[in-house]
This record gives C-alpha cells, structure tokens and sequence, in this order.
C-alpha cells in the first residue's frame, strides 16, 4: 500500500513540474532578451558598485538607472550601429558577387588573387567568389534576424534594458535567492558564482574585446589604404583574432595579395606595416595583460563556442557560447576539487 508521503510527494513534485514547464513556455519568448541584460549587469556590475557609491545616500534605484543608461550610450548603441552598417555592407557585397554584370572591378581583382595562388599551387581550386557570396549571406541572414520584425526589436530591446537595471539593482538579491534554493552546500553554489562571473569578465573582456580592437584597427587601416566596406571587413578581422595561430591574417593576407594583383605596390607596403604594428601589437601586449586580469579559456575551445552559440542561439551565441564554455569549466573544476583522483 502507498503511504500518504509519497502521494504528497509525487502530487507535489508533479505540479512543482507542471507549473515550472508553464513557466518556461511563458519566459522563453524573451530568454534571449534576459539572458543578454545578465550578462551586461555581469560584466558591467564593478561599474554600478562605483556608481552607487557616487550616489546620495548609496542609491541603489539611482545607480541603477545611470549605469542602465551608459551602458545604452557606451554599448548597445555602437553595436547597434555596427551591426546596421555590417548587414549593409554585407548585403552589397553579395549584390556583387552575385551579379557579374555589377562590378566589373571586383570581379576582375578576384580573378588576379585567384590566378596568384594558382601560380604556387597549381593544383588548388580557389572559388573565391562563392565564399565570398557564401560569407556575405550568412552575415546577413544573421544580423537580419536583429533588424527585421521592428516592432519586436524595440520591445526586446526595450526588455533588455528593463532586465538590465533590475539585474544591477536587485542582482545580489537574486543570487542570494538562488543560493537558498539550490540543493549544493552554500560556499559550492557562492564559489560557482563567483568563478563564473569572472570568467564571463575575462572572456568579454579579454578574448573578445581584444579582437574587437584589433576589428576595429583593422577596419581603420582598410579605410586608411582605400578598401571600400572596411567595416565588413574589420569584423571578418576580428572573428579571425578568435582563432588560433590564424589572427587578422585571414583578412591581411588577402588583401596585401589584391593589392599587389592590382599594381598597389605602396599601399601593399603600407598595409603590411600597419598590420605588423598597430594590430600585432595588441595581440603580443595588450592581450596577455587583460586576459591574465581572470580566469583563462583555451582560445580554440572560444572559438569553438562563439560558432557554436552563433548557431544554436543566433547573434547573442557571440556571448553566450563562451558563458555556457565558463559554466562547464567552474563545474568541472569543482567536481575535481571534491573528487581528486586517487592514482595522482
């Protein structure tokens, strides 16, 4: 006979279930907005806590809301504006490249890099053109996902900032909450939390915003030596910085090959230069001191996690890959803190 316990049990664990699966029905129309606003109060939080400090009688409302707002100013805007003249650009270059007819100097310093690498290596095809169209679209069938649909833009975005200032506001109150809720002793879940939130700082922080730098060095060289869309391709750039051993060469390279093909010996000359100094620098000073600032992540196993993200969760995977990558790392670090292998 089954006791009366377990009927509560089961009855209560059923509708704890039920209600929990409602839930998640509910929320998971705006979880990319959530998930977007706790990792900007993650990663911005040092700068609420000076804020509120700044604050009459430590505010936390106030400061809320001024970090809120600089975060508005400093990030979401020129990202917003990136990612418009990104999907423009990209969307004229696969305009291009699919219409012969419509440039016949693309075309034709295409055919140059081509037949200069087939001069090395004879035996190796390069369709330079269909990578590029490839490139170019999916470029644009991603970043259209954030520009079409405007009004559900604006809500989303609007959501995101809502979130954004309650996760400054109340964040240790959340944390505080989970941390009671969680079945893991208390120092386990506060020393998941802590690790994690470095983590997502060293990774946004270091990984990621060393390659927007260089992105953003590169894009100023294009423009500087007369590369139309240096934009597009300064944040082919810095995708690249994000692999391994590869860098921004994977847009150098090509370009000093087309500017050789077509006679620019000097821009060429220059654009090497300016490659060498004012993006290789960053990688051999700049990188290792902010990186070193938090806890590292292998940069092929980054990389392997912003594809990753970029595919399962669309243009917030950019973030949310690493995060989840830091996620399982503090996991597994904890597991073999309390579980040391005997044989060692």
């Amino acid at each position: 006979m089954i006791s009366g316990r377990i009927i509560e049990y089961v009855f209560f664990f059923g509708l704890l279930g039920f209600a929990g699966f409602l839930l998640w029905e509910m929320f998971m129309p705006f979880g990319t907005a959530v998930a977007l606003a706790a990792i900007i109060a993650t990663i911005c939080y040092p700068i609420y806590e000076r804020v509120r400090i700044m604050t009459p009688r430590h505010n936390s409302s106030v400061a809320a809301l001024i970090t809120t707002f600089l975060v508005v100013c400093i990030l979401l805007i020129p990202l917003s504006i990136l990612g418009m003249f990104i999907f423009r650009e990209a969307a004229e270059i696969y305009s291009l490249v699919n219409k012969p007819d419509s440039s016949i100097a693309l075309q034709q310093g295409i055919v140059n890099v081509e037949h200069i690498v087939q001069r090395v290596i004879p035996s190796f095809k390069l369709d330079l053109a269909g990578y590029i169209q490839q490139g170019a679209r999916l470029i644009t069938s991603n970043i259209a996902a954030i520009f079409t649909g405007t009004a559900s833009t604006i809500f989303l975005f609007f959501l995101t900032l809502i979130s954004t200032f309650y996760f400054f506001r109340d964040g240790k109150e959340f944390t505080k909450y989970l941390i009671r809720v969680s079945p893991l002793p208390d120092e386990q879940d506060s020393a998941i939390l802590k690790r994690l939130a470095r983590s997502i700082r060293s990774v946004a922080l270091g990984t990621v915003l060393v390659a927007l730098i260089q992105g953003t060095l590169t894009a100023i060289g294009f423009a500087i030596f007369g590369f139309d869309r240096f934009v597009l391709w300064g944040t082919i750039a810095a995708f690249g910085a994000l692999i391994p051993g590869i860098g921004t060469s994977v847009v150098f390279i090509p370009a000093i090959i087309y500017l050789l093909a077509t006679g620019s010996y000097l821009s060429a000359v220059g654009l090497s230069i300016w490659a060498a100094l004012a993006v290789g620098l960053i990688d051999n000073l700049l990188g290792p001191y902010i990186i070193s600032r938090g806890g590292t992540l292998h940069p092929f196993f980054i990389l392997l996690s912003v594809l990753g993200g970029l595919a399962f969760f669309g243009p917030i995977g950019f973030v949310v890959g690493p995060v989840i990558l830091s996620l399982f790392k503090v996991l597994i670090e904890l597991y073999m803190a309390h579980n040391p292998n005997p044989s060692q």
